[in-house]
């Protein structure tokens, strides 16, 4: 049993300036549900390959929670797992969630917490200009000359869309605006599916010093679907990949430094490495086309919007160093602008993709192998009642399409879902390491060693073999990986996208005085 610590005792330690990985190792539904504000989410069901991208340096004071705390719960199971993978320095929360709050400490629902907070923040001390739905629909019907920009990436915007709009995520404004907007009149529109990205999206060209009259869209395509206005899906309209500028060079390098980020050359970062106390993400801020490309050995894709929107699910140790890169001189000092105000150490890498810089990368570990089984060879099984198939895909994907008679179960309750079964057992899993890893740390030792359908669902499919669909199965209440409270408000659910805008707005409240002290917006707004 790994050490535990008490509730009082984190909230010191989470406050002390030291670095901390505070991990939620329960599955993304029951994190979305009640977690701790600084909660990194980390599913047990894929642990061991994530952690080494969100916790790289393996000497990182480490905690790990669930809903109680206790021996037989999923934190202790986590705990000896990072053990095992090499991570010396690991706690147990005592008591989970429910120890922390008895000890009267806020719990919150949601994701990417820290993120969506500080953009609520950030519009209170900038006082960003906002239209609201009525308006920009009334601009958009007389056809005055207004350009609206979606803040998301690409498969978000995909999803649903103000009509007229052009995806171009936030962290590719300050490089991609004047080839958008190449007058200094054009009124400008910054939206997204609610609130944080129109936000800072906006707030980021005004603080560039863009002439153009910019604002954010009050509540984005939630605000726009509750005024009865029509949202577009499938969207096409995107930025150009060659649309690219460093016009604003100057003025994101002056931005960055107004906000005191460091711009670090790569002899520093080299040193940097060798730290055992500090942990370092190098974060390519470019678009997955051009990382794809080529980057820095030892970077890993962090695209400049995101990082900002979800800085949680790219870093998974507070108070570690951020070194930014793009190639352009651009986008890495508008990004590291805002992560420095949202209290993350960030800075720039001078020359950035031609810097030379070369660092070790995380390493993955791997899993040992599960003996496979072909599409036809299962099928042949399932024919004769002579095996019995366990689904650990998503359960929206197994909802969606499954091999006839699989069941659905998850690794946290892989046990349960074998209990009384006598028959060999065949895993669906993509990617194929789910079911190696859950296999190799969760199997019940009583039942023989599993198969591994090769080739997954898609081989499956490709045979042309049966599937059936389940749209209640799992039911509800057995989908621990689904958030429904953030899925519903975009499948036409009025009610579900009010309560979300009220969860939105009502962050701040809930934070203390240690929390908002950990944010470093300036007290009034920049002239």
């Amino acid at each position: 049993m790994h050490p535990q610590i008490d509730a009082r005792t984190l909230k010191t330690w989470s406050h002390d300036g030291a670095e901390l990985a505070l991990l939620d190792v329960r599955e993304h539904g029951q994190y979305g549900e009640s977690h701790l504000f600084h909660g990194t989410p980390l599913p047990y069901s894929v642990l061991e390959t994530e952690v080494a991208r969100l916790v790289p340096r393996r000497s990182t004071r480490t905690v790990v929670y669930d809903d109680a705390g206790e021996a037989a719960g999923v934190a202790q199971r986590a705990a000896a797992r990072l053990a095992a993978l090499g991570y010396v320095d690991v706690s147990v929360l005592r008591g989970g969630t429910q120890g922390w709050a008895a000890a009267g400490y806020p719990l919150f629902a949601g994701v990417n917490l820290p993120s969506k907070t500080f953009g609520e923040l950030a519009e209170k001390v900038y006082h960003t200009p906002r239209v609201s739905a009525d308006r920009l629909a009334a601009m958009i019907a007389r056809g005055e000359p207004v350009v609206v920009l979606d803040g998301r990436p690409v498969n978000e915007f995909r999803k649903m869309n103000i009509p007229t709009a052009i995806c171009c995520p936030n962290g590719e404004l300050p490089y991609r605006i004047r080839h958008l907007v190449p007058d200094d009149a054009t009124p400008i529109v910054i939206n997204c599916a609610g609130r944080t990205r129109s936000i800072i999206g906006a707030q980021t060209l005004i603080n560039l010093g863009l002439p153009n009259p910019v604002y954010a869209l009050e509540n984005g395509t939630q605000g726009w679907y509750l005024a009865d206005h029509a949202l577009e899906h499938g969207g096409q309209r995107r930025y150009d990949d060659a649309s690219g500028s460093a016009a604003l060079k100057e003025q994101a390098e002056a931005l960055a430094r107004r906000f005191e980020v460091p711009f670090v050359d790569a002899g520093t970062v080299a040193r940097w490495t060798d730290d055992s106390q500090r942990t370092l993400f190098l974060c390519d801020v470019r678009t997955p086309e051009e990382f794809a490309r080529g980057s820095l050995p030892g970077a890993q894709h962090t695209p400049g919007g995101q990082l900002m929107q979800a800085t949680d699910q790219f870093v998974g140790v507070r108070g570690a160093r951020l070194v930014l890169l793009d190639d352009d001189g651009v986008r890495a000092p508008a990004v590291a602008s805002w992560l420095r105000q949202m209290g993350h150490d960030a800075s720039v890498l001078v020359g950035g993709l031609g810097s030379g810089l070369a660092i070790a990368p995380a390493v993955i570990p791997e899993p040992p192998p599960l003996a496979r089984i072909g599409v036809q060879a299962l099928a042949q099984l399932l024919r004769d009642g002579d095996a019995a198939v366990l689904d650990l895909r998503p359960s929206m994907q197994f909802r969606a399409a499954h091999i006839a008679g699989a069941r659905w179960s998850i690794r946290p309750r892989l046990a349960d879902a074998l209990a009384g079964e006598t028959r060999p057992v065949v895993l669906v899993a993509d990617p194929p390491q789910a079911a190696e890893w859950a296999a190799a740390a969760d199997w019940p030792a009583t039942l023989p060693a599993p198969l591994l359908l090769e080739g997954g669902m898609k081989a499956w499919e490709h045979a042309g073999l049966p599937i059936e669909q389940s749209p209640a199965l799992p039911a509800d209440a057995e989908c621990i990986d689904f958030l429904f409270f953030v899925h519903d408000r975009h499948d036409g659910n009025k009610e579900a996208a009010r309560r979300y805008l009220a969860w939105e707005t009502g962050l701040v409240a809930q934070l203390d005085a240690q929390e908002l002290a950990a944010f470093r917006l300036p007290a009034t707004a920049l002239s």
